[in-house]
């Protein structure tokens, strides 16, 4: 039994193969093992947000800004809490609230202009964060198959060659080799197929938690602008907390 599984299947396609079949092999199986780290990496991110967010309700039932700091956690990386850090800051430093001298040429915007500005970029260095692997998830999607029609290819071109030095051909002769490279196929369609059923989850879920940071952000801004402002103290405590 064992020297038939041996001469037959992956085994037989490892041993028998050159250098190429081999290479092909590996690089499918890295593929593979970077789909599947990349995969559970995100899913385990998107879960710590989604609780993050959650959050965010008690975040306005706070009674200052310093309590509701603390209702939204003390994680690193947190994009709720650096929202709304980074929105008391630019209020502050566009109403001369945190000790600076003088002029600069920001101080001609509006309030609400720099606030919306500053959020933005928090907003935008979160979606640049999340979406980072998901560019290596599309590119195995798209690849994977035509590395492994490639290594069917060379399978195939190295078993004719083999037939043909053998002088006699038959259907046996054919089918096997024939067979066992058609298993590169496959194993490139195996890599594909996580990678892009993880690739569309992933951005789904991306696009809900950036969805609740976004509304999250539009009332800071709104009470930044229209409600609270900073004091000059540095406990960063401001006027009770209304929702836009």
């Amino acid at each position: 039994m064992e020297p038939q599984i041996a001469s037959t299947g992956l085994a037989h396609v490892w041993i028998q193969g050159d250098a190429i079949t081999r290479s092909v092999a590996l690089a499918l199986l890295i593929m593979s093992l970077t789909t599947w780290v990349i995969i559970l990496w995100k899913v385990i991110d998107q879960r710590r947000l989604r609780k993050q967010a959650k959050a965010c309700e008690s975040f306005w039932h706070s009674a200052d800004f310093a309590e509701g700091l603390d209702k939204l956690g003390n994680h690193d990386g947190n994009p709720f809490r650096a929202l709304a850090t980074e929105g008391r800051e630019a209020t502050r430093h566009i109403l001369h609230k945190d000790g600076r001298p003088g002029t600069q040429l920001h101080d001609s915007l509006d309030v609400s202009d720099w606030v919306e500005r500053s959020l933005r970029n928090s907003l935008d260095d979160f979606t640049a964060r999340v979406q980072s692997g998901l560019t290596v998830l599309a590119s195995i999607a798209s690849t994977a198959p035509f590395v492994g029609l490639f290594g069917t290819v060379w399978g195939i071109y190295h078993a004719l060659l083999g037939i043909g030095a053998a002088g006699q051909v038959s259907i046996d002769q054919v089918a096997g080799p024939i067979g066992e490279a058609l298993i590169m196929t496959a194993l490139g369609l195996l890599v594909a197929i996580p990678a892009v059923l993880g690739y569309n989850a992933l951005v789904r879920g991306n696009k809900g938690i950036s969805h609740r940071l976004n509304r999250f952000g539009n009332d800071l801004h709104a009470y930044f602008v229209t409600g609270a402002r900073v004091t000059a103290g540095g406990d960063g405590k401001v006027l009770p907390l209304k929702r836009g």
